[in-house]
């Protein structure tokens, strides 16, 4: 096995207890590279791995971690692996990978929104090899990722928890256990929903204003300072209303596949989901008319819903 590294010195207070946790990370994008470099910059060995896009990596090297040069090395290397994937297929595919080189006791930590019954089917496979999963997904925004003040949904057994909080805690500010494995990407997909059906909410009430004559400036003064104001909204007027067109960096197509899995979860619930159905179809009308590219931001659905409204 080869691992590229630059020799860091841990801190005095921490290195000696976190030298016995050797961490893994998969799927350094828009969140991952944030989150990586704060585990490494509180004291975690680290060992990454490249998919496409080196830069992250050299600049992880640069902070103190090491590469492997594969995914199977990767997980020799280590005790704790987390992986920050685009969903399901994805996820089941590095599990695949890193499967050779897992050993007895070693954790992997999903923190993709995945569909949890694939989370399910994973957790009992790698059991069958003594190896624990859990599921702990994000809210909040790359900017979170890299300021180490992310929210963490887990789904873990007690045992599982306690092993990874502490290097959860490195970069999510908020952490929250909600049950066993599967809960949660569940938990997940319940505030994807709401906050992606506040976006769809909010592209049509643009649209309306736009063509009863009421600005979007004046709409926004109403709202923002009032009740109705949050967080999401002032990410997602800051595109609408300044221009920024990077102001939440969530794509479309990610908004769209997590819309599905909860309408699947909500199939096998026998859940009607009347409102969960209107918003995940506002996205497949993006998707469908070219909003599903890397850089289509889930702000951006105001543009597709004034188009549907022939608005230019």
């Amino acid at each position: 096995m080869k691992l590229r590294r630059r020799d860091v010195t841990l801190p005095q207070t921490l290195g000696a207890i976190m030298a016995q946790v050797r961490v893994g990370f998969v799927g350094l994008g828009l969140m991952g590279q944030g989150m990586a470099a704060n585990i490494v910059a509180k004291g975690y060995p680290l060992v990454v791995h490249a998919h496409r896009n080196r830069a992250p990596v050299e600049d992880l090297i640069a902070r103190g971690a090491a590469e492997a040069t594969s995914l199977a090395d990767l997980a020799r290397a280590c005790d704790v692996i987390f992986l920050c994937l685009s969903g399901s297929p994805q996820v089941t595919e590095v599990v695949a990978a890193l499967k050779p080189g897992l050993a007895p006791g070693a954790v992997l930590v999903d923190c993709s929104t995945s569909d949890p019954v694939v989370t399910e089917s994973l957790a009992r496979d790698l059991a069958a090899i003594g190896v624990n999963f859990a599921d702990a997904p994000l809210s909040r925004t790359p900017k979170e990722a890299w300021a180490g003040t992310l929210d963490c949904m887990v789904g873990a057994t007690p045992e599982v928890f306690a092993r990874i909080q502490p290097i959860i805690a490195t970069w999510a500010g908020k952490i929250v256990h909600i049950g066993g494995v599967g809960d949660g990407h569940r938990m997940k997909l319940l505030n994807n929903f709401i906050s992606l059906g506040y976006a769809a909410i909010y592209a049509e009430a643009i649209a309306l204003s736009e063509k009863v004559g009421i600005p979007i400036a004046a709409l926004d003064s109403v709202i923002r300072g009032g009740r109705m104001d949050c967080g999401f909204y002032q990410t997602f007027m800051a595109c609408a209303l300044e221009g920024n067109r990077e102001s939440h960096r969530f794509t479309i197509s990610n908004a769209y596949k997590d819309l599905r899995y909860l309408e699947s979860m909500a199939n096998d619930a026998k859940v009607v989901t009347s409102m969960a159905s209107a918003a995940k179809n506002a996205f497949t009308y993006a998707m469908a008319n070219g909003g599903d590219g890397p850089a289509d931001y889930v702000p951006h659905l105001a543009d597709f819903t004034a188009k549907l409204n022939g608005i230019p």
